[in-house]
């Protein structure tokens, strides 16, 4: 039995338990999936349903365009029943979010204008003002709202919460959102605790939203409001969807810490998911103290961690930004203190090699020319052959028989993936401080490293 469309393939996705990380909790904890969505994401379930109900009331004519402020996922659903229906698309986006989204996006065939973070929603230049000015200026368009739509958290209602409901057999104890637009906390919540009022909601928001000091106070505090890097939640405004009556406790999760467990989550449980699955997690851990032996926890994994293979999941933008406690070259020669790294010239014979590599209990040698430039190496396994098979070579110099240059790195590569440059034919790898001055680990550094 076939489907008609790619837009029937929306929801339905599993609940899986987690193992390794949740391990030292009394309970179980299930996560909601929502990748294996067409698109991606848990905003397709409300994009399709915003865009039914927009055609239902006449808000969108056959060949219309469809205009909204996204971060991406909710663009990317959007876009899906455009494709379908016969619409366009213009998104705006904000400049924090992930170059991987933007390229999905013109993919499937939306035009996306980039606008900066750090302005006010009221600003011009905001991602909300360039999305509404649109919608006034483009004929034929409907400008979706998602903040404000209440369509949003209809969706989460009728389908979100009754998934749950059912694939739990109705022992869901404790629902656990990133929440932004509050479309799929509040609309899911709503469901389940009109199935069980005992079910407990809990919210996480990023330090910079103030979602949290507004559940808590009613008030709307712009001073807590700052740029922050976690995607997909936290707001600096209140969406219309938001009724935080439903709501029962919040808490913030540093961006560093939602991004380390979004990591954890791909290598520890099998599971390539987005930022905000790492930030609902660690949100839950914050929590934990308030959880029972019975309880049946449900996280709502957002989205794909492809949508952050050039942030979460790239080392040099984890590193840059403090997020990776890993060792680097540079952790690997800090305990050295002023030892220096041995170098050859290309004319040096091959005895003051083998004096040196005896004097200084050392196997690699780097080769410099007169110009300082790195042209060659010279190993222990290397000569040992040579010598073997010529004990005349130690009269000769160094470049007849030097190896090719060791590999030269930066300062800050991560030890793991210093690994991958060392195998049987190079033992080393080179990399130079900011005062230029050259530095070399071996094999033996690494495995040394890996083992404390």
């Amino acid at each position: 039995m076939w489907l008609n469309n790619i837009l029937e393939t929306i929801g339905d996705t599993p609940l899986i338990k987690l193992n390794k990380i949740t391990k030292d909790l009394p309970c179980t904890v299930l996560a909601k999936v929502e990748y294996f969505n067409p698109g991606n994401s848990i905003k397709d379930r409300m994009a399709l349903k915003m865009l039914e109900v927009a055609e239902q009331e006449g808000k969108i004519k056959p060949g219309g365009t469809i205009i909204e402020g996204t971060s991406g996922n909710t663009g990317m659903g959007l876009a899906l029943a455009a494709c379908v229906k016969g619409y366009k698309c213009i998104f705006t986006t904000t400049d924090k979010q992930s170059k991987e989204k933007v390229d999905i996006l013109k993919a499937v065939g939306a035009e996306v204008i980039v606008c900066p973070t750090n302005v006010e929603p009221e600003d011009p230049r905001s991602y909300y003002s360039v999305s509404k000015r649109l919608a006034t200026e483009v004929p034929n368009s409907w400008y979706v709202n998602q903040y404000d739509n209440l369509a949003n958290r209809q969706a989460h209602y009728e389908q979100t919460g009754p998934e749950i409901w059912e694939q739990t057999e109705g022992k869901v104890t404790h629902l656990v959102v990133a929440t932004g637009t509050g479309g799929t906390i509040i609309g899911t919540g709503k469901y389940l605790k009109e199935k069980n009022p005992n079910i407990k909601i809990w919210a996480i928001d990023s330090y910079g939203s103030l979602l949290k000091k507004y559940f808590e106070t009613g008030q709307l505090d712009q001073n807590e409001v700052y740029p922050y890097i976690s995607e997909g939640f936290g707001e600096d405004f209140v969406p219309e969807n938001y009724d935080m009556s439903v709501i029962d406790e919040f808490t913030k999760v540093t961006d560093k810490d939602g991004a380390v467990m979004a990591r954890r989550i791909a290598k520890e449980e099998g599971m390539f998911c987005g930022y905000s699955a790492g930030s609902c997690l660690q949100g839950l851990l914050q929590l934990k103290d308030q959880l029972k032996k019975d309880d049946v926890v449900v996280c709502i994994f957002h989205d794909h961690g492809s949508r952050y293979v050039g942030k979460v999941y790239n080392d040099q933008w984890m590193l840059e930004r403090g997020f990776l406690d890993v060792k680097t070259f540079k952790d690997l020669i800090s305990g050295r203190g002023s030892q220096r790294t041995i170098t050859m010239k290309p004319e040096q014979t091959v005895s003051e090699a083998i004096a040196l590599m005896k004097q200084y209990d050392i196997e690699n040698i780097p080769v410099f020319d007169a110009d300082g430039r790195n042209i060659g190496a010279i190993s222990a396994n290397g000569l040992f052959d040579k010598v073997l098979n010529n004990p005349d070579v130690k009269g000769n110099p160094v470049k007849d028989v030097m190896e090719k240059a060791y590999p030269e790195v930066s300062f800050d590569t991560p030890v793991e993936r210093l690994s991958s440059f060392i195998n049987k034919e190079n033992g080393a790898v080179l990399s130079r401080d900011e005062s230029g001055t050259y530095h070399i680990v071996t094999k033996y550094d690494i495995i040394q490293s890996l083992t404390k």
